[in-house]
């Protein structure tokens, strides 16, 4: 053989009972035959249609050749699909599902676009873009809860939650931040979550330099959203929860204004409210000692910082923590709220129920890869996160779609290993295209059914 075909095929002489000769000679084949259900969840939301519409290309169009519709749905299709560099684009061009699910033609159509052009499409949008590309996601997620839903929602909890995403360049604005001990960006991302359901919708992803501090913008972004909120939903009222990192008086005073909004974020201790919680402490350690088991109390006081106006509630929980071999250990955390329960059912059932967003959003970091971030403009990178965030939102419907199916709580990775990293030869005749995908296939049943929900008919 040849230099050039053994880079091509390969041949197990001795491991079979017969020599077996793997050959990469297939045309008209493709390893992610199962990405039609992206196709179908994005056609049931028109998210790239909407994502297109809300930018104008500035390019002339006699010169064009891949259309900016085109190029997004490359993008977040690929980033679905376990494809987040620009780079993948090499490999993936004459892929002919990818043509497919561009609605190209899979077996005569042009190749998908080349890494330079998407590149240069990366670095091509503003700050304006950005601002209209991240508002049209969150408007989408919404329209379509309400359709779902059909109006009937009676409360939609908020949550904002910051992550970092780390650098290893010359990344525009990558800062050093000493909580995370790196060069990082600090993005913040924030989902939504209706009624009592479980599962909580991704509706923004925002890039920040990571010096930023935690509440940086998020008086925008919960105004932004609490507008668009109560335009769709103007019986509902609202639930915000968030972490300590946001606990500041303009924060809180925002909150305060909104009059059908409950919230409850966290707050960092101090002398003060340590000393407020000393009773319980020692009602915890007693019970600990008792047990020798990790113990709570709960309880509340009225409580003003400097900078506040006026005293709020603020949730007492005291823990002291137990583990083998080790001492007993006071932890004691704050909540300030506006809401009137127990304090133990606000801490348990309303604050720690945001604990499933870490969930989430280790989904972004590990499943989607949101801190794909390497571009050197930090625009470049705000608009590949938004390309994730709309690639992750196309894969909450799929996953959605899988309700009543062992897949109906999977992981985003899970997803695409089993429902949509599927061989397929395609097929094309005058009349229709026909996916040949394997018989022996594990998930089929749930796949058929996911299909269906999302708008396929028996044929």
């Amino acid at each position: 053989m040849s230099e050039a075909i053994t880079t091509q095929c390969v041949l197990f002489p001795s491991i079979f009972h017969k020599p077996v000769f793997a050959s990469f000679d297939q045309t008209n084949g493709s390893s992610d035959g199962g990405a039609v259900l992206l196709k179908a969840a994005d056609d049931r939301l028109g998210l790239i249609r909407r994502l297109a519409d809300s930018v104008v290309d500035p390019r002339q169009p006699g010169k064009v050749t891949h259309m900016f519709r085109e190029l997004l749905a490359q993008r977040i299709f690929a980033i679905a699909m376990g494809y987040p560099d620009g780079n993948d684009a090499a490999r993936l061009a004459a892929d002919p599902i990818h043509k497919l699910i561009v609605e190209r033609d899979p077996i005569h159509g042009d190749d998908l676009a080349s890494q330079p052009t998407l590149s240069r499409f990366e670095n091509s949008l503003a700050a304006r873009d950005m601002y209209r590309l991240g508002r049209t996601i969150a408007d989408t997620v919404i329209h379509h809860h309400r359709a779902r839903l059909r109006g009937r929602v009676e409360r939609v909890t908020i949550d904002l939650d910051p992550t970092d995403d780390p650098t290893h360049g010359t990344q525009q604005l990558s800062f050093f931040n000493g909580h995370y001990d790196s060069w990082c960006y600090l993005p913040v991302v924030g989902f939504l979550t209706f009624n009592d359901e479980p599962d909580q919708h991704l509706f923004t992803a925002v890039l920040r330099p990571g010096n930023a501090p935690a509440k940086k913008g998020a008086i925008g972004l919960l105004r932004q959203i609490l507008n668009r909120l109560r335009a769709a939903f103007p019986r509902a009222r609202f639930r915000i929860r968030l972490d300590g990192g946001f606990a500041a008086a303009e924060v809180f005073a925002f909150l305060d204004e909104q009059l059908d909004v409950d919230y409850v974020v966290a707050m960092a201790k101090n002398s003060v409210l340590k000393r407020r919680a000393r009773r319980l402490m020692g009602r915890a350690r007693k019970r600990s000692r008792r047990s020798r088991r990790t113990e709570h109390e709960y309880g509340d006081c009225l409580y003003a910082a400097g900078r506040w106006p006026a005293k709020r509630r603020v949730i007492i929980k005291a823990e002291v923590v137990q583990h083998p071999g080790r001492a007993m250990k006071d932890n004691p955390r704050f909540l300030v709220t506006n809401m009137s329960g127990t304090p133990q059912w606000i801490y348990e059932k309303v604050y720690c129920a945001r604990g499933d967003i870490e969930n989430r959003i280790k989904e972004l970091q590990n499943g989607m890869d949101i801190g794909r971030t390497s571009c050197s403009s930090f625009f470049a990178n705000q608009f590949r996160v938004l390309l994730t965030a709309a690639a992750y939102v196309l894969m909450q419907v799929v996953r959605s779609a899988a309700g009543k199916t062992s897949l109906a709580r999977a992981q985003v990775s899970t997803l695409r290993e089993r429902l949509l990293k599927l061989g397929v030869r395609v097929v094309e005749s005058v009349r229709r295209i026909v996916l040949h995908l394997p018989r022996a296939f594990p998930d089929k049943k749930a796949w058929l059914r996911i299909a269906r929900r999302l708008g396929a008919e028996a044929g």
